[in-house]
C-alpha cells in the first residue's frame, strides 16, 4: 500500500512511525512534513489546508489511504474533498468534524442526548454575555472561544474582572481571530483531567489506552496554556469503575448522538474528561489524535495501526481486538525558550543518533527542518522525547534521561511531567 500523512507535528511522526511498521505498508508521504518524518516519509511540498493539490497529488500517486492528522483540514472539509474523487481517507467528514469545530455545537449535542459535561452558556453577543457574567455567573469561571484555536481559546477567570477582560479578548479584541465569534461560559469543574483516544467507525467505538497532558508551559502548572508540554499513559486515574461509566454514558452516546443527527462519525475521537466529585464529565472533543496524547498511546498499541484505520473507514472495527502493552509511556515536550509567545528558531540541534536502535526511546518530531543538511528547530514545541517503562515511574525516568540526549541552545521542558503519578 501507499499511505500519504496529512501534517507536520509531533502527532503526525508519531502517525508515520506506526504506519512504518505495517506489513502492508511500502511507501508512506507526508505534506508537509517535517525533519523527522522524512526518516519514514517522502516529505511532500504541500500545506495541510490546500485541499485541491493534496488530493490531486493522492490520485496521480496512486495512494491507498489519506490519514489527516491535523483538526485545521478536517473541520474544513478536506474528507469531502477526497470522498468526492473515490479516494479512500481516514477521519471525519466537516459535518462530523464540527464536534471539534464548535464548542457551542458539542455542548448542545451534550445537553440533547445527556452527556455528563458542565453546566454553560453560548453567546454571540458580547454585551449579553457580560450581562450574564455581572447577574449570575459564579466564579471561577470558564470561557471558551467556540472555534479553533491551538489549545489555547480557554480562559479561567477567577474574578468578573478577569471575565470581563477575556470577553474583550475572545469576542472583541479577536484574539484567536474567528474562533472568537461565539464563546461558551461554562461551570469551572475540579478534579482530575483525562484524555482517552477512540477508533470509530460511524457505529461501533474502541477505546484507547488512557493519558494524561500538561498543558501549562511552566513547572507547578504555571505560566501560560500551551499545545501540551508533555503527557504519560496510562493515567493512574482512569480506573475501571471510571471506564465503565464512559463506555455507558459518555462514548457509545456519543457516536450514536452523532449518528442521530445525520453526522456519521468516522476517524479518531478524543475525549477530554474531567473526573469530578460527581463522576466523569465530558472537558472537550476533538477529532484527531492529540498531540502529545499520540506519542505516548502510540507506542503502546499492539495493533497494526493501518488495519485499525481501514476497518473505521470500512465500517467494520467491529471486527477488531484492539491491544495496548501492559507498560507505561511518559512524553517529555522540548520547546523553544519563550514559547508559546516569542522565540526563536532555525537553531542547530545534536544527538538524534542517541535514539538509533534503542528499544522504547522515541524522539518524535514536531517543529523541526533541515537547513543546509542540518536539523534546526522551526517551532515552538520542537521534539517530544517519549520512553516506555514496565510502570510510569520507570518510564518517567526513561523519559528524563533521554532528553539528555538532545541539544540545542535554547532546549526548555518542563521538569515535572508525570508528577501526579507520585499521588496515584
Amino acid at each position: 500500500m501507499k499511505v500519504l500523512i496529512v501534517g507536520s507535528g509531533g502527532r503526525e511522526h508519531a502517525i508515520a512511525w506506526s504506519v512504518s511498521r505495517s506489513p502492508k505498508v511500502d511507501k508512506i508521504y507526508c505534506a508537509p512534513g517535517n525533519a523527522g518524518i522524512a526518516e519514514y516519509a517522502e516529505c511532500v511540498n504541500i500545506g495541510a489546508m490546500e485541499f485541491k493539490k493534496l488530493a490531486d497529488f493522492a490520485q496521480e500517486n496512486q495512494v491507498d489511504l489519506t490519514i489527516i492528522g491535523m483538526d485545521d483540514p478536517l473541520v474544513g472539509g478536506i474528507v469531502d474533498e477526497f470522498e468526492s474523487r473515490g479516494l479512500r481517507v481516514f477521519g471525519p467528514r466537516k459535518n462530523a468534524a464540527i464536534l471539534e469545530g464548535s464548542k457551542a455545537f458539542s455542548k448542545d449535542l451534550m445537553k440533547k442526548y445527556n452527556i455528563p459535561t458542565a453546566a454553560y452558556e453560548n453567546f454571540d453577543d458580547p454585551e449579553k454575555a457580560l450581562v450574564y457574567l455581572r447577574t449570575e455567573a459564579k466564579f471561577p469561571i470558564v470561557l471558551k472561544a467556540d472555534g479553533l484555536a491551538l489549545g489555547k481559546g480557554v480562559l479561567i477567570c477567577q474574578n468578573l474582572q478577569e471575565a470581563e477582560d477575556g470577553v474583550k479578548e475572545i469576542m472583541e479584541d479577536k484574539k484567536f481571530g474567528n474562533a472568537g465569534n461565539t464563546m461558551v461560559i461554562e461551570e469551572f469543574m475540579t478534579g482530575r483531567e483525562v484524555s482517552v483516544l477512540s477508533f470509530v467507525d460511524g457505529k461501533t467505538i474502541k477505546t484507547m489506552t488512557s493519558a494524561q497532558d500538561h498543558k501549562r508551559a511552566k513547572d507547578g502548572d504555571q505560566g501560560l496554556n500551551t499545545g501540551g508540554m508533555g503527557t504519560f499513559s496510562p493515567s493512574p486515574f482512569y480506573t475501571k469503575e471510571v471506564d465503565e461509566f464512559c463506555q455507558k454514558y459518555v462514548y457509545q452516546p456519543t457516536v450514536d448522538a452523532m449518528a442521530a443527527e445525520g453526522r456519521e462519525f468516522k476517524g479518531i475521537i478524543f475525549f477530554g474528561l474531567m473526573l469530578t466529585a460527581d463522576g466523569p464529565k465530558v472537558l472537550e472533543y476533538n477529532a484527531r489524535f492529540g498531540d502529545p496524547e499520540a506519542q505516548v498511546v502510540l507506542p503502546r498499541m499492539k495493533n497494526d495501526i493501518v488495519e485499525v484505520m481501514e476497518a473505521c473507514v470500512d465500517g467494520t472495527l467491529d471486527r477488531i481486538d484492539l491491544q495496548f502493552e501492559d507498560n507505561a509511556a511518559v512524553c517529555v515536550v522540548l520547546a523553544s525558550d519563550g514559547y508559546p509567545v516569542k522565540y526563536e528558531k532555525e537553531i542547530p540541534m545534536y544527538g538524534f543518533e542517541n535514539f538509533k536502535d534503542k528499544e522504547g526511546y522515541y524522539c518524535f518530531h514536531a517543529g523541526t527542518k533541515f537547513k543546509d543538511g542540518q536539523i534546526v528547530t522551526n517551532g515552538g514545541r520542537v521534539v517530544g522525547i517519549t520512553a516506555t517503562g514496565s510502570n510510569l515511574k520507570e518510564a518517567r525516568k526513561n523519559a528524563y534521561a533521554a532528553t539528555e540526549w538532545i541539544t540545542f541552545a535554547n532546549k526548555y521542558m518542563r521538569h515535572d511531567i508525570g508528577k501526579a503519578i507520585d499521588e496515584a
